[in-house]
């Protein structure tokens, strides 16, 4: 591993592909999300602030860096 890479650190938050868990819509959000995300389709909650990382009640599908 190089130098420059150790001082540049990743990010700790991503952006997720969640499954919802009603209708099986699949929706990106972001894991650090502040606010109630509900699903585009059904109106069904996907994920609840906790203050850091949010609490997800659906599946990821896929997570993007």
């Amino acid at each position: 591993m190089s130098n420059w890479m150790k001082l540049i650190p990743k990010p700790r938050s991503m952006f997720l592909l969640v499954k919802c868990p009603d209708c099986e819509n699949e929706q990106v959000l972001f894991d650090s999300a502040t606010i109630v995300v509900k699903c585009n389709m059904c109106d069904s909650v996907l994920a609840q602030p906790r203050g850091g990382k949010a609490k997800l009640l659906g599946k990821v599908v896929n997570t993007f860096e």
